[in-house]
């Protein structure tokens, strides 16, 4: 054999053995990056059940805490069962809630419907017996001689003028919250009155007279009140009212009406 060819067949097999191997390894290696590089997005989908496992351990742990604070204001509260009311509590609470109704009114700086007239003068007749007793007084009786002046007792409006069969002439004066002042037997009515007349306590409204079913009795005011559509006894809240000694009377202008003493 030809030592010269022999060693280029040994050469040459050792070129293609070469080849061979050097394939095998470039093949892994893409084979390798290949499969890393599938597996990233798997590595990162996996986080999210991770975050779903933190929130729902948040919400366990917000619920724990909320049930402890609910236990806590439990045990603080009282559970016990309030006492039955007896009668003199019960009594007691409609007192209150009768003073709460009427407090408006009876906190009503008030003056007293007749000029001259001081409270130690004023007699309770409320709901003295009337007509054989067929009916009651709901109001008072101020007496006074015929034609004295007749004021308004607290700011309002001049709600009613007009006549009627037992109180003669009449005017009911109503205050923005809704209380109103009843005056009856009027001789007649001042001057330049009419409904819807806004007045301010002292001011001039009418004249003590005898009309209506009076006319056989000495002339007087009679006087009532009427809170949230309920008659109420006049007397209580007279006795602290400021006395009127003059009556202030309005004259119509040109710009209106003014008030003078």
């Amino acid at each position: 054999m030809n030592p010269l060819r022999a060693r280029c067949g040994w050469v040459g097999a050792i070129g293609v053995l070469s080849s061979v191997m050097l394939f095998i390894l470039t093949g892994c290696a893409s084979l390798a990056s290949d499969q890393t590089a599938q597996a990233a997005p798997s590595v990162s989908a996996a986080s999210l059940p991770s975050e779903d496992d933190d929130w729902s351990q948040l919400k366990a742990q917000m619920r724990i805490d909320l049930n402890r604070y609910n236990s806590r204001e439990i045990t603080r509260t009282s559970i016990a069962t309030p006492p039955a009311a007896s009668a003199q509590s019960r009594d007691r609470e409609f007192n209150q809630r009768a003073q709460a109704l009427f407090a408006p009114l009876s906190r009503m700086p008030l003056r007293l419907p007749v000029v001259g007239v001081r409270s130690s003068n004023l007699d309770d007749s409320w709901h003295a017996p009337r007509d054989g007793g067929s009916r009651v007084h709901k109001g008072i009786d101020i007496f006074a001689p015929k034609g004295t002046e007749v004021v308004a007792v607290v700011d309002g409006v001049i709600s009613f003028i007009g006549d009627q069969k037992l109180g003669g002439h009449c005017i009911w004066l109503t205050t923005e919250n809704g209380a109103s002042f009843y005056y009856a037997h009027l001789d007649r009515w001042a001057a330049g009155l009419y409904e819807g007349m806004e007045v301010q306590a002292g001011d001039l409204i009418g004249y003590v007279g005898n009309t209506g079913n009076a006319k056989y009795t000495p002339s007087h005011l009679h006087f009532a009140i009427n809170e949230n559509d309920e008659m109420v006894n006049p007397y209580p809240l007279l006795t602290h009212a400021a006395p009127t000694l003059h009556a202030k009377v309005h004259t119509t202008l040109s710009g209106g009406p003014v008030s003078t003493r």
